[in-house]
């Protein structure tokens, strides 16, 4: 059935036998390819029969659909005519895991972060009002991003403006028996019907011709027998009080019955209406279905046993779980705080260890923050793990409660620099750059799993303010003999020399160590400083004034932006000498997706470009 499906418009000329065909065809496609490719393969499964429903009733161009985060939107991309393109998902030059506004005319609004679909529609809404364009707008949000803080400023916005949207809940976190009866559905027809909407506004009409004392009250014995009567049966009339109208629960798996409340809900009903629809994540693979965590976001895998292809190694983020649990064993003081993220950061193992010293705040990057201010006040060693494209959601909150008042809170910023297939909207390009101009943090980058460790256990014991330690995304590197003590804002010198230094910091430190070996090779009478600078800051201004009588040229690495970045402040502090500084890092630009040797070699980063670029300077 796949194969009939040009454009958009042929889902609309299908019947619904036709219809559970081709969400069949579609899962298949899913499963192949991230099977191949990986990506996030159980919301996109959970969100197939949801996809289909959509674009049965809904125009894409004149219509517009915004999907939050972009999990869930495989099938909608393999339908708006990217089918021949899908076996590209998330490889260099190929479709994107998420929305992309320059990638297709379908979507609306190009997301990858949580949570700002409602606060999107809004605006395209709006617009199109100013404009005097017709059409709905659909937003598509799941129940996890609705945790999201933004997700309730953008609800309360709505439901002051009424304007017409349609949000469409994707919640899959809750049992479709237990809500989804032949009442429950007899309730959701009689909300949605066009004669129950008009009976209604006919009655507030008829309302406003009473006095102001009497109209309040009848207004108000309306809505609590409406409410009361949805309350019977529904779980989150909190919508209601935000000024939506709440269809639902809806069998997210039941194409047909999805069509006719969407159908019902387009003609009959305006202002803002939440429609709830219940799925099951992983729906139509087995595996993913009795596993829905481990395949949300997943590498290559083996369709017949579900196993993930892995390498032999421990990555960096269990790597942090497992040192994690270590510290807080010495230190009952020790808790640990994620948004959303328990796997993903590595923390599993320490929240079964240690539940009552664990926290998941949900998607809520800025409480997590704040919450580990308050925590810290109190004697507590908050370490947060979080993202580092994350961590930018909370940036007032690292400045203005944290390193302001000088809390010992450690941010352990996880996926820091390029992260590979995720693309864009996830590379940890900008932290060292963003958090450097923050007054009272210390900012560290290991260049090891050795060094990780001290830094972590120097980062417990740290009392004189916030600490941030960056760190891969991948597989962790050990160097496999002991290390010299981390001492606060003390270089590591690992071979001395005269004329160049080669600084490289955290993960760039192996091109570093490449390069030097590399110069070796060509010109055996130069030897370099190599040099492992631990700090970002505060920088090691002792070492760095002695260079100033040992070398006349200077080469930094980084794996974050060069604006703002390491090789900036080294330039900084040698600007008023004649010291030459060269710096290589991410240049000014948003890095697609694709493996991350690739996109290093795209952007001219890996070690022997690099080294090519340095060799024209020393001849």
């Amino acid at each position: 059935m796949l194969e009939k499906i040009k454009t958009p418009k042929d889902v609309k000329k299908l019947t619904l036998p036709e219809l559970k065909k081709l969400a069949k065809d579609v899962r298949k496609r899913i499963i192949e390819v991230t099977a191949k490719n990986g990506g996030h393969i159980a919301p996109s499964l959970g969100a197939t029969d949801l996809a289909i429903a959509i674009l049965k009733i809904f125009n894409p161009i004149y219509d517009r659909i915004v999907w939050d985060v972009g999990h869930q939107s495989y099938a909608y991309k393999i339908l708006t005519e990217r089918n021949d393109r899908f076996d590209t998902l998330r490889q260099l030059n190929g479709i994107s895991g998420f929305n992309n506004i320059f990638e297709s005319k379908y979507d609306a609004f190009g997301v990858g972060h949580s949570s700002t679909s409602i606060s999107a529609a809004l605006g395209i809404t709006t617009a199109k009002d100013l404009k005097h364009k017709k059409g709905r707008t659909v937003a598509i949000i799941g129940d996890g991003a609705l945790t999201g803080g933004i997700s309730f400023e953008a609800m309360n916005h709505v439901g002051h403006l009424q304007k017409n949207i349609i949000v469409i809940l994707n919640d899959n976190n809750m049992s479709i028996s237990k809500n989804v009866g032949a009442l429950q559905a007899y309730l959701t027809n009689i909300l949605v019907s066009r004669s129950y909407n008009a009976i209604k506004g006919k009655i507030w009409d008829l309302f406003q011709h009473f006095p102001l004392r009497i109209k309040r009250r009848l207004i108000w014995s309306a809505q609590k027998f409406e409410e009361n009567l949805i309350n019977s049966f529904v779980p989150n009339v909190i919508f209601e009080d935000l000024g939506f109208k709440y269809v639902g629960p809806v069998d997210g798996h039941n194409i047909g019955r999805m069509i006719k409340i969407f159908n019902k809900v387009k003609r009959n009903m305006t202002g803002p209406v939440m429609v709830h629809i219940v799925t099951q994540k992983g729906k139509g693979y087995e595996f993913a279905e009795n596993d829905a965590p481990k395949f949300h976001g997943l590498g290559p895998f083996t369709i017949e046993t579900g196993k993930v292809n892995h390498k032999k190694g421990i990555s960096y983020s269990i790597f942090f779980g497992d040192t994690l649990c270590e510290i807080a064993k010495e230190n009952k003081d020790v808790v640990a705080i994620t948004a959303a993220m328990t796997d993903g950061t590595g923390l599993k193992k320490y929240a079964e260890k240690y539940p009552e010293r664990f926290f998941d705040v949900g998607i809520a990057e800025q409480h997590a923050v704040t919450f580990a201010g308050g925590l810290a006040t109190q004697g507590i060693k908050p370490f947060l793990a979080i993202y580092s494209t994350f961590l930018q959601r909370a940036l007032d909150q690292v400045i203005h409660d944290i390193a302001l008042q000088k809390l010992p809170v450690v941010f352990c910023i996880d996926r820091a620099g390029l992260v590979g297939e995720d693309g864009a909207t996830h590379h940890g390009a900008f932290d060292l750059s963003y958090l450097n101009f923050v007054p009272n943090l210390v900012i560290m980058a290991p260049a090891n799993a050795e060094e990780f460790a001290a830094m972590l256990k120097f980062a417990g014991n740290y009392q004189d303010g916030p600490i941030a330690i960056r760190y891969p995304r991948g597989y962790a590197f050990f160097c496999k003999k002991e290390i010299t003590p981390v001492e606060l804002g003390k270089y590591e010198v690992i071979q001395k020399g005269k004329d160049i230094a080669i600084l490289g910091i955290g993960n760039a430190f192996d091109d570093a160590k490449k390069i030097c070996e590399f110069m070796k090779k060509d010109f055996p009478k130069i030897k370099p400083f190599l040099i492992n600078p631990r700090f970002m800051k505060p920088l090691d201004t002792k070492f760095l004034e002695s260079l100033k009588s040992k070398v006349s040229t200077i080469f930094t690495l980084e794996d974050n932006s060069l604006i703002g970045g390491f090789g900036n402040v080294i330039k900084d502090f040698y600007s008023d000498s004649e010291i030459k500084v060269y710096s290589f890092g991410i240049p000014d630009n948003f890095v697609t997706h694709g493996k991350i040797s690739e996109l290093r070699k795209l952007i001219g980063i890996n070690p022997e470009q690099i080294y090519k670029k340095i060799k024209t300077i020393i001849k």
